[in-house]
Formats: structure tokens, C-alpha cells, sequence
């Protein structure tokens, strides 16, 4: 059973997560704005850890970089910012579009979800932003572990010609992604290609072209889950 603590701990952060984050056209609505992304976005846990890993030539991974590190990914030669969290109306997005414009940076936004596999047409638009895309560049989600490694695993794929182990080690305990929680559908999805692969050797983009199938992956996640006595994946920012 919850305790009433922690079911007002999670009221709260429900309200501030939904309050004050969407303006930061004024003094007083930046402020109001920047108590959104701290706590309702929870950015204080982020000014020290950033998950920050090179995972090839050019090519970095993080959790939400702040204006501050922003400042500090373009001192790093970052010429592109991938938003895999997408565009939005709170706080994170407007301040992170806002230093962009201002640092000179393009950013691109490329909505992935962390427990739940996205349409066909929204993969390969991906690997056809990965195809474009003006290196150095920093992709990132919110906290740089689920959808930043399913990104990273593709990327290795798709445009590095890895191996399926190294894609797979994108997404590992070491940037907080755990294989056991409802974000392991994201896992799950890398082991039906990887299955396939053993009998018929493909790349990454025919693979999702051809044989991905998000509604039955669903499905059959949700199974295992469910004989393993665990809740089902649901969506998330």
C-alpha cells in the first residue's frame, strides 16, 4: 500500500510537472519556468549527472542538457542537438530551443517513447535523420537512459555497421536503462531483430521496413510481463 507521504510527494510533483512551465516570455514567467524545469522536470538531478558518453566518432548521448551545458556541448564542437523527448510546450523544450537559436545550434526534434515502441514510419524517419544529420551531434532524452540508447543501439546499427552486442550494451545499467522495468519493451524490440537476424542476416532498416511490428512486440512483451507477475508498459514523457 502507498503511504500517504509518498502519495503526496507524487501529487505534487504532478502539479508542478503541469504548472508554470509553459511561458518564459517574461521575467516572472521565466522564474516560475525554471522552478518547472528543476523540480516538475526534476533538472536538479541533472547539473551534475549529465550521462554524457561518446558512443562513436561525433556521435554523444546524454540525459536533458540545460542552456549551461548547452553552452558547453557547442564549446565541444556539438554542431546538432537530436530532441528525442520531441517538441513540446513546458519548460525543458522552450529553454533548450531558446539556446539552441542562440548558440547557433540545430536542433532536431524526433519524438521517441520510453515504454512503448513507436510506428513503423516513426523509425525509419530516424534512421533517415541519422542518414542527414550534421555532426558532432548530441542526442538526448530526458534522463539519457531508454530512449537515447534505443537511439544509440540504432545509430551503431544503422549507420556504424555494428554488431548487435554492442548495440545492445547502449542500453545497460551503466546509463540507468533497466532491461527489467516496463522500458524493457525497448530491449525487447532489439531481441526480435536480433532473433530474425540468426536466421536471416539484415540490416537494421529493412528489418523495421519489413518485419516490425509494434502492436504484436506489444503484445507479446506484455505477455511475458504479465507471467512474470509484472504491470504492463505504459507511456511516458
Amino acid at each position: 500500500m502507498q503511504s500517504p507521504m509518498l502519495a503526496r510527494l507524487k501529487q505534487f510533483k504532478r502539479r508542478i510537472s503541469t504548472a508554470h512551465g509553459a511561458d518564459i516570455s517574461t521575467p516572472a514567467a521565466r522564474r516560475k519556468a525554471r522552478l518547472h524545469y528543476y523540480l516538475g522536470d526534476v533538472g536538479f538531478l541533472r547539473v551534475i549527472w549529465t550521462n554524457l558518453f561518446q558512443i562513436a566518432p561525433g556521435v554523444w548521448r546524454s540525459n536533458q542538457p540545460s542552456p549551461a551545458r548547452l553552452k558547453k556541448a557547442k564549446a565541444m564542437g556539438i554542431r546538432t542537438v537530436l530532441n528525442l523527448r520531441g517538441a513540446d510546450v513546458f519548460s525543458f523544450y522552450l529553454f533548450e530551443k531558446e539556446a539552441c537559436e542562440t548558440l547557433g545550434l540545430t536542433l532536431i526534434d524526433h519524438k521517441l517513447q520510453p515504454r512503448a515502441l513507436v510506428p513503423r514510419a516513426q523509425l525509419l524517419g530516424l534512421l533517415e535523420v541519422f542518414d542527414r544529420v550534421e555532426r558532432p551531434v548530441l542526442m538526448h532524452c530526458k534522463s539519457g537512459a531508454d530512449r537515447a540508447g534505443l537511439a544509440s543501439a540504432l545509430w551503431l546499427l544503422h549507420r556504424e555497421g555494428a554488431e548487435i552486442d554492442a548495440a545492445r550494451a547502449m542500453m545497460s545499467f551503466r546509463f540507468l536503462h533497466r532491461r527489467g522495468t516496463s522500458t524493457g519493451i525497448l530491449d525487447h524490440m532489439l531481441d526480435a531483430y536480433a532473433a530474425d537476424c540468426e536466421t536471416d542476416p539484415m540490416p537494421i532498416r529493412r528489418w523495421i521496413a519489413e518485419r516490425y511490428d509494434p502492436e504484436a512486440l506489444t503484445a507479446s512483451f506484455r505477455t511475458a510481463r504479465a507471467a512474470r507477475g509484472r504491470p504492463a508498459a505504459k507511456d511516458g514523457r
